[in-house]
């Protein structure tokens, strides 16, 4: 560990020399560069995860002064892969700086993908205002570029997030335009019950029955196949027990559902939600009688 630390700065110190020294055409930041390279590699093999990312920001330095912006992008995205094991912060600053480089070169599918590394980062700090905004710049730039299922796997992420923040007619736009560009593609239109069902527990949570069963007849007419789905069975259900107010009837409906396909933890929260607000009418009827 130590020898590759001790090698990779006195490769950084050679490539400061070289920066400050005088070369002709330019040279020196290509030396510098070749220099930076081999001491953020050092750096890596030792896991100084931050000497490293510093080191290969130096690097995308050297490459904007040769006016490369692709291999500056290509090293700021190597910064962020060393910050992102010990600072998520400049993880993310790195990333933002190479996502505008490549948008700026027209590498939009590298900056879709970095985008998405971004709101994966902050999905994994649990700041989902900003994994929604950053999964929603990844799935436009996916969506340009044709790239189908990546941008719904974002655009899902956005949706799921929105639920979880109780932003639920955003969520329920989402599943439902999912499920309406999917039910004609051969290949996708088979996970149209699942956005359908997730789009019918947000209209859960939000309480309306009358909008809820108007959905359910939308779902229906989008999907023709829907109506003999279990998912299909599960929401008329739990609409019935909401629109009764039937606390035992709704979690009879879940767990017999749950018995043959297990409901995920995102669909068993946002049910928990539902069944507790049931709860507290239930107990306020009580209260009145």
């Amino acid at each position: 560990m130590g020898d590759h630390i001790a090698r990779g700065e006195d490769f950084e110190n050679k490539a400061e020399k070289k920066l400050g020294g005088w070369a002709l055409f330019g040279s020196k930041y290509e030396d510098a560069a070749d220099l930076f390279d081999k001491a953020g590699n050092c750096f890596k093999l030792a896991k100084s995860w931050d000497k490293a990312g510093a080191v290969y920001v130096k690097l995308a330095n050297c490459h904007l002064k040769l006016d490369s912006k692709h291999e500056a992008a290509n090293a700021y995205a190597d910064a962020a892969h060393c910050y992102k094991k010990s600072n998520i912060k400049e993880a993310v600053s790195c990333l933002e700086q190479a996502v505008n480089f490549f948008l700026d070169i027209g590498r939009l599918n590298m900056s879709a993908r970095y985008y998405k590394e971004i709101a994966e980062l902050y999905e994994q700090e649990q700041n989902l205002d900003q994994a929604i905004n950053y999964y929603e710049k990844a799935a436009d730039l996916f969506q340009s570029e044709d790239v189908t299922t990546t941008a719904n796997q974002c655009k899902q992420k956005v949706a799921q997030f929105s639920a979880q923040i109780e932003k639920y007619p955003r969520a329920i736009e989402i599943f439902e335009e999912i499920a309406r560009h999917s039910v004609n593609n051969n290949l996708l239109k088979y996970g149209v019950r699942g956005h359908l069902l997730n789009a019918g527990i947000c209209q859960l949570c939000k309480g309306d029955v009358v909008a809820i069963n108007n959905a359910l007849e939308r779902y229906q007419e989008l999907d023709p196949t829907f109506s003999g789905t279990r998912e299909c069975k599960l929401l008329v259900d739990l609409a019935a027990a909401i629109d009764e107010e039937d606390v035992a009837k709704f979690t009879d409906a879940v767990k017999e559902y749950d018995s043959m396909t297990q409901l995920d933890a995102w669909r068993t929260t946002l049910l928990l939600r539902v069944k507790e607000t049931l709860k507290a009418k239930e107990l306020e009827e009580d209260d009145l009688t």
